[in-house]
């Protein structure tokens, strides 16, 4: 797999990278590693997790499988949204649910709202030095690493950055070997903010990017960009589903049959690396199949322009063809 150097972290890494919310949920521990030993197969080298992920155990989790790589991946974690404080009330609850999030369309996302409201506080946005310090120490003992690739700010709008005492504090874990590189992961909307009133921060930009958004453009920062399929995927998909002459004139323009689920989610995936040069793309799956099927589109040089075709049609017919804008969809 292409492989692209990491920031200013002095690594290389693969450009497609494992995005970890599946671990520690509606999976066991077995499960998580066995699905990250699945993309580590596939030949994924780059992993990107939250303290907040796997109601608080992802971090742990990862760390056991780098410990069993250790060298050979990349890990970017986050700051700024603590994991669950209540531990054994986590634990019970992943029990109890894990079998109806698996087989209940929807479940997943009205679980996750009723837990988030339930644990309160617990998931409240962070910006002090001293709660950075001590997530950072965290992150590290959790990872087992003593160095971080990439330590992100995770959802901290611009506003909220105003006191310098927090990009010293990155600086100077930066300079004491602790983090590689740092940055900032949030929606398309609070990047570009941030990029304008916070630049010292945006070292490496994390946010979401698809074919039905404009190619962004943040020059000098490193971009790491998740869910170029799921909603987006599912979107667009619907929209073909919906309007079959349009779909078969973008798949004569493509060459491609994009009523095929499977051609059209490669072409999307192949579409961010393509268009977004040195990028990382993040691709999330419980699914080794799936997960295969990733690696082999973000590898295969023969969808390149197809690719290419694909955002040209979208950006030229999509908003049109909805007579305005979808959600999620929206110009950055």
């Amino acid at each position: 797999m292409e492989h692209v150097p990491l920031a200013a972290s002095g690594r290389s890494t693969t450009r497609l990278g494992f995005g970890c919310t599946s671990l520690m949920g509606s999976l066991n521990r077995r499960q998580s590693l066995n699905l990250l030993e699945a993309a580590w197969d596939a030949g994924i080298r780059h992993f990107d997790v939250a303290p907040m992920y796997g109601w608080g155990e992802a971090e742990s989790c990862l760390g056991e499988f780098r410990k069993r790589h250790a060298g050979e991946v990349t890990v970017a974690t986050k700051y700024g949204i603590l994991p669950p404080q209540r531990q054994w009330w986590v634990g019970l609850g992943r029990a109890v649910a894990g079998p109806v999030i698996r087989h209940v369309p929807g479940a997943k996302q009205r679980l996750a709202r009723a837990a988030n409201a339930a644990l309160g506080d617990s998931q409240k946005s962070l910006i002090s030095v001293a709660e950075a310090r001590a997530s950072l120490e965290r992150s590290r003992a959790a990872l087992q690493t003593d160095r971080i690739d990439l330590w992100l700010l995770h959802d901290i709008a611009a506003a909220r950055l105003e006191d310098s005492a927090l990009l010293d504090f990155l600086l100077e874990s930066v300079r004491a070997g602790k983090i590689a590189d740092f940055g900032v992961s949030h929606d398309i909307a609070q990047i570009a903010v941030l990029w304008e009133r916070q630049r010292d921060y945006c070292h490496v930009l994390q946010f979401e990017w698809s074919v039905l958004r404009p190619i962004p453009r943040f020059p000098g920062s490193f971009r790491v960009h998740q869910r170029a399929l799921a909603h987006n995927f599912s979107a667009l998909q619907a929209h073909l589903q919906k309007h079959p002459e349009l779909c078969g004139r973008w798949s004569r323009e493509i060459d491609y049959d994009l009523a095929t689920p499977a051609n059209l989610a490669a072409i999307m995936l192949r579409a961010v690396l393509v268009l977004n040069p040195g990028c990382i793309a993040l691709v999330s799956s419980k699914n080794p199949a799936h997960i295969i099927a990733n690696v082999r589109a973000a590898e295969d040089p023969s969808l390149e322009e197809p690719a290419r075709r694909l955002y040209s049609v979208v950006q030229r017919d999509w908003n049109a063809s909805l007579q305005g804008t979808p959600a999620g969809a929206a110009p950055a």
